[in-house]
């Protein structure tokens, strides 16, 4: 079967993070994709990416600066890595040239240019995915196969913390402005689709958000992998944030949980991460995502559970062949890879997902919808604290609560 013909469409810190993540499928010899095309209006970005790729494939391929030079190539799918405020325009334009596509998280700046991206994928014959990474680790699996198992009875409660950062610049600059894809909006986007994954659907949420820190520094640290070091030597040293960078909020469930949520970017002191569910046996406290840390299970007048004994709950947790073979196994409890591994270890699982979708024409395990409601499920908290309300998810998919996303979508052209 021929490979399919592939370009990146990106080529900065999340451009070469997916190649990594390509090239690890590609030595698992489960790549099913042929990168023959780098895009990037910055020709230094490509020429870098390209050049890596030749390494991990023995093939350069070609470097060009616009989807109108794609063409040329005969690409049948892109992977869209630039800043979250081209998604939307990219991905309609790839679409209705009748390309594939998967494009990163956010899958689009605002609920608004999700259903833009939504319509033109609905409208066309072309596969759809978004690569949200945290729900492909295995102990994220595993964590579901538990919920699903009904180990700890019936679900009841979420609590989700996650506090630190203080006055620190978050990767990159654009990460803390409003109008680029403000840090509740980054990482939250993660977190939305996490707790979706596992517990199902958010129908409602209220919510106080908060600037708390206006100047942040850039100390350089090189962010996931290390990958970004290069670009944060060329970034200001102090600058003043314009996107909100903590969110508290309760959450009402579809199934009836109640989720209590602080993400807070500019923690200082003690830093917290925290992951835990109760239910009417038991509760379950999970690891931070992608570390390889175990689950945690507790019932009532039992000893906790935190081996490979937690494995008894779930007998037909499976892991699915590609994730398996990436990992080591198909019962995985732990895992004990450095980080740079694990990253692209489950940017390779998103690859083979997407590569599936477009072989099957099947759905993509992140399809266009379940993309625009994380994305409505952070812009929720941060609708709530501007309107001093709750918000339904209903009027988020709907922009009937849009407040405070009309000043993004005016920057946008979307008005």
């Amino acid at each position: 079967m021929s490979k399919i013909r592939l370009a990146i469409v990106g080529c900065g810190g999340m451009g070469h993070r997916h190649l990594a993540g390509l090239a690890e499928l590609h030595r698992a010899g489960l790549n099913r994709f042929q990168l023959v095309g780098v895009c990037d209006p910055v020709s230094e970005n490509a020429e870098s990416l390209a050049q890596q790729a030749k390494e991990h494939f023995g093939e350069h391929p070609a470097v060009v600066s616009d989807l109108g030079e794609l063409a040329a190539l005969g690409i049948e799918s892109v992977d869209i890595t630039t800043t979250p405020k081209h998604h939307h325009t990219i991905a309609i334009e790839a679409l209705q040239r009748g390309w594939h596509v998967m494009v990163e998280k956010p899958m689009g700046l605002t609920i608004r240019a999700c259903n833009l991206v939504r319509q033109a994928a609905e409208q066309s014959d072309c596969i759809l995915s978004v690569a949200e990474n945290y729900r492909r680790d295995p102990i994220n699996r595993l964590a579901r196969a538990l919920l699903q198992a009904e180990a700890i009875g019936t679900p009841r409660l979420l609590l989700h913390n996650s506090i630190g950062g203080g006055d620190h610049m978050l990767i990159s600059v654009w990460r803390h402005q409003k109008n680029s894809s403000g840090i509740l909006v980054d990482v939250g986007a993660h977190y939305a689709d996490m707790m979706e994954y596992l517990l199902g659907e958010v129908v409602s949420v209220y919510a106080q958000s908060r600037l708390y820190e206006r100047i942040r520094k850039n100390l350089v640290t090189g962010g996931p992998a290390g990958i970004y070091t290069r670009w944060q030597r060329e970034m200001p040293a102090e600058f003043e944030a314009t996107a909100e960078d903590a969110a508290y909020a309760t959450l009402l469930f579809k199934n009836g949980v109640v989720g209590q949520y602080i993400e807070d970017h500019a923690g200082h002191g003690q830093g917290l991460w925290q992951r835990m569910i109760f239910g009417s046996t038991g509760s379950l406290e999970l690891p931070g995502d992608r570390s390889g840390g175990s689950i945690i299970l507790k019932l009532d007048g039992a000893e906790p559970v935190g081996d490979e004994h937690i494995l008894d709950f779930v007998s037909d947790f499976r892991l699915d062949s590609v994730t398996a073979a990436l990992f080591g196994g198909e019962r995985l409890w732990c895992y004990d890879f450095s980080f740079p591994e694990t990253d692209r270890k489950i940017i390779a699982i998103e690859y083979a997902d997407f590569a599936t979708a477009i072989r099957h024409k099947s759905v993509p395990e992140v399809d266009a919808y379940q993309g625009t409601h994380a994305v409505a499920l952070s812009y929720a908290m941060l609708e709530s604290g501007t309107l001093g309300r709750l918000v339904t998810m209903d009027e988020m998919m709907s922009e009937q609560a849009d407040t405070y996303q009309r000043e993004i979508n005016e920057s946008l052209g979307l008005e």
